[in-house]
């Protein structure tokens, strides 16, 4: 017990930072925009084409108190056929290909897909052609709003979510 109390007193306390209050401000706009656009929740099919979960991990961030993705009227749904978003992360692999415009054809229209991280957008390390990912999400299905970071930031989720409904709003 001596020794975990003096590693902690070395180490310091082990967290981020409480986010910005952009973020709030982010949220507010978020569910001013939901309501608006849906009059109802927005209903996301979370996609994993092939991700380190990286990009998962700051996903799930957002579910906790200081985003509060739920209070803004944003829930994750598990079947496509109730989605009004696609978010998908990673670099799409060839296993994964197939799956992905599977569930991109069973979203009903009108559809948002949002590519979320780096790998999503370009390939990422993982590159583009190779022989196990054909690489960014716009390769296999159409692609709305691209959030870029390895992995993004739960506030570049909740921009690129943003830019998603706004763009959606002004079609």
């Amino acid at each position: 017990m001596w020794r975990l109390l003096q590693q902690i007193k070395k180490v310091g306390l082990v967290s981020e930072p409480k986010p910005a209050p952009d973020a709030t401000m982010l949220q507010r706009q978020l569910q001013e925009q939901v309501r608006r656009v849906f009059g109802r929740a927005l209903a996301i099919r979370q996609v994993d084409a092939g991700s380190c979960n990286g990009c998962e991990l700051e996903i799930h961030a957002l579910h906790n108190p200081y985003y509060n993705l739920e209070g803004a009227g944003i829930h994750f749904v598990a079947s496509p056929r109730h989605a009004d978003a696609l978010l998908v992360t990673g670099p799409v692999s060839r296993h994964m290909a197939e799956a992905l415009r599977r569930t991109y054809d069973a979203t009903p229209e009108p559809k948002l897909v949002i590519a979320a991280g780096d790998c999503a957008a370009c390939g990422g390390v993982f590159g583009e052609n190779t022989c196990a990912t054909i690489g960014a999400v716009a390769n296999v299905v159409p692609v709305d709003v691209v959030v870029r970071g390895c992995p993004p930031t739960p506030t570049a989720l909740l921009q690129g979510i943003l830019a998603a409904i706004s763009k959606r709003a002004s079609a």
